[in-house]
């Protein structure tokens, strides 16, 4: 086997071992999940057979209402992203295609984009219109999904 041939066997062979434990032994943040109406129904509230809101997570989660040519949407997205990245222990962040899912969408009479629902582990969620700035969000997590009672 020629020299060049080999190393590059051997470096591909490294990368490929870097990669898996990477992988195996990675601790990221988690990212925004793009989430279906079905996902919805499991994770956060059965609004086909229930009447009175019962939210199902064990952590506070966050729901930006949104479309891709939007772009106000757009300009909201890095910003959620780095949040969901900042409160991945204490905040799930979700987003919903209103195109897509559409039942959805027509369940919280989602009208205007951006539209975002705030969901504290207790208590009734809170839906605000339009694009904030990330200040104001942050604001909104720690006093609205975050606060402990003292």
């Amino acid at each position: 086997m020629q020299p060049i041939l080999f190393w590059n066997s051997v470096r591909k062979t490294i990368l490929l071992i870097f990669f898996c434990l990477s992988t195996v032994f990675s601790v990221t943040a988690e990212d925004v999940i793009y989430m279906t109406t079905e996902q919805f129904i499991d994770r956060i509230f059965d609004y086909k057979h229930e009447k009175e809101w019962v939210y199902k997570g064990d952590k506070p989660c966050v729901i930006d209402f949104y479309t891709t040519w939007c772009g106000p949407c757009k300009r909201l997205a890095p910003i959620m992203e780095e949040l969901s990245q900042t409160y991945c222990d204490q905040v799930q962040f979700y987003k919903a295609d209103t195109e897509r899912e559409r039942e959805l969408a027509y369940v919280f009479g989602i009208n205007s984009i951006p539209q975002v629902l705030y969901i504290p582990v207790e208590g009734k969620p809170m839906m605000l219109k339009g694009l904030y700035p990330k200040e104001e969000i942050v604001k909104i997590i720690e006093d609205f999904l975050l606060k402990t009672e003292d």
